[in-house]
């Protein structure tokens, strides 16, 4: 089991709890944390909620870095510092909520504390929420991604037997543990559109599975990935809408991590594209086009590119084989992003000029990409010509099912598609 005990707040109330001054401060970068997502990945430079309508990062350089808030659902994005009575540490989280304030997760002496900030006009108010203290010191504790809904949000707490899953915030009375998994988790993808199944990937016997917390059953656990008996498969993205999964294993062939697909319960194999393997490069999944409720082969999907000479974007079609390349924005919030319905990337970025913006890419656009020796096109900022976004034909998927069900596997022979 793990070890975490609860020390609540003595104010859980909705109104404003201490207040700080806004110090305007320069900079940009560094993103909602540090080091990885909880999955092996790189850490995003932003969250960004479930709809789109809000994004948080740590901003600021070196140790003067502080919560802000950015706007994204308005006619144009704008940024709100909440800044504290003193910088955060290298380890802090931010997360925004569906209501507009941001989550923050900080270290204090061996507790993690957990507070909403939301701007007052003068300074930053401050809702405290209590603590976790996790009395095995190899306990890591981290946030998941932002819960579908935005009024809550759930942090893993990764023992050296168990995993518990934590609600930080949105609960009656403080942090509450909801679930208790069996194993060493990581990742984290919710499944559904309400936040109550949540994949997790467990690390037992020696490989590593996902498999699905019901968070409205006790924290019930069910497997759902397994290509093979021995192999190592993770859920790296997921789309509710169209069911569509991407997927990280070594099934096809052992120790060597492959990016694949599948549909969420689908009884067609897992696929595993020749144009996703990219040897020198690491290629990360950040983001899939919604709305594509019976057609998931139609969905466009946004991957980080990382290499010697950088980071850029790539996009990718199911039906595609080959992924396009495109040079980021600079100052991009690396590895964040969102689609819309229609097709439009929306790329946040910081520099000195715009610190807070977004560009834009649509599907056409991306078509015209270069290799990954060199990106040429860059996603294109607010105010310049757009192009009309046009669909990628394909034949209609199947309809994903409405409960996860393990994805099994037919012979390896046919798990890659060239």
């Amino acid at each position: 089991m793990t070890a975490c005990a609860i020390e609540p707040s003595a104010d859980h109330g909705p109104g404003p709890g201490h207040r700080h001054g806004h110090g305007h401060k320069d900079g940009h970068g560094y993103g909602s944390g540090s080091g990885s997502d909880g999955s092996g990945g790189p850490r995003a430079g932003c969250a960004i909620t479930a709809d789109g309508a809000y994004a948080a990062r740590l901003a600021g350089r070196g140790d003067a870095r502080y919560p802000e808030r950015w706007t994204l659902d308005g006619h144009e994005p704008y940024a709100v510092p909440l800044p504290g009575n003193q910088p955060e540490a290298p380890g802090s989280e931010v997360q925004p909520m569906g209501d507009g304030r941001v989550l923050l997760h900080r270290r204090v002496a061996g507790r993690h504390v957990f507070t909403l900030l939301y701007p007052t006009g003068t300074g930053t108010g401050e809702v405290p929420l209590g603590a976790v203290r996790c009395r095995d010191e190899r306990t890591r504790l981290r946030l998941l991604p932002p819960a579908p809904g935005g009024e809550r949000a759930y942090a893993l707490a990764v023992g050296p037997r168990s995993t518990a899953v934590w609600l930080v915030a949105g609960g009656a009375l403080g942090p509450e543990r909801v679930a208790e998994v069996p194993g060493r988790c990581s990742g984290g993808v919710w499944l559904d559109r309400t936040g109550r199944i949540l994949a997790v990937d467990r690390e037992s016997d020696g490989c590593t599975k996902t498999v699905v917390v019901d968070l409205e059953r006790d924290g019930e656990v069910s497997p759902l990935l397994q290509i093979t008996d021995r192999s190592d498969d993770r859920l790296l993205l997921a789309d509710p809408d169209s069911g569509l999964l991407l997927i990280r294993s070594d099934a096809p062939r052992a120790g060597a991590g492959r990016l694949g697909w599948g549909v969420l319960g689908s009884m067609l194999p897992v696929r595993f594209p020749e144009c996703l393997r990219l040897p020198e490069y690491a290629v990360t999944p950040f983001a899939i086009q919604p709305g594509q409720v019976l057609t998931p082969e139609r969905c466009a999907v946004a991957l980080r590119v990382d290499g010697a000479g950088g980071s850029w974007v790539g996009v990718w079609w199911p039906t595609e084989r080959r992924v396009h390349h495109l040079a980021a924005p600079r100052g991009w919030l690396t590895g964040s992003g969102l689609w819309t319905p229609e097709g439009e990337l929306r790329l946040p970025y910081a520099t000195a000029e715009r610190p807070c913006a977004v560009a834009a890419l649509t599907a056409a656009e991306a078509v015209g990409g270069d290799g990954p020796a060199g990106p040429a096109r860059t996603a294109r900022a607010p105010g310049t010509e757009r192009t009309e976004t046009t669909a990628t034909e394909s034949r209609a998927g199947a309809a994903a099912a409405s409960r996860p069900v393990p994805l099994q596997q037919a012979p390896l022979a046919r798990l890659v598609t060239k």
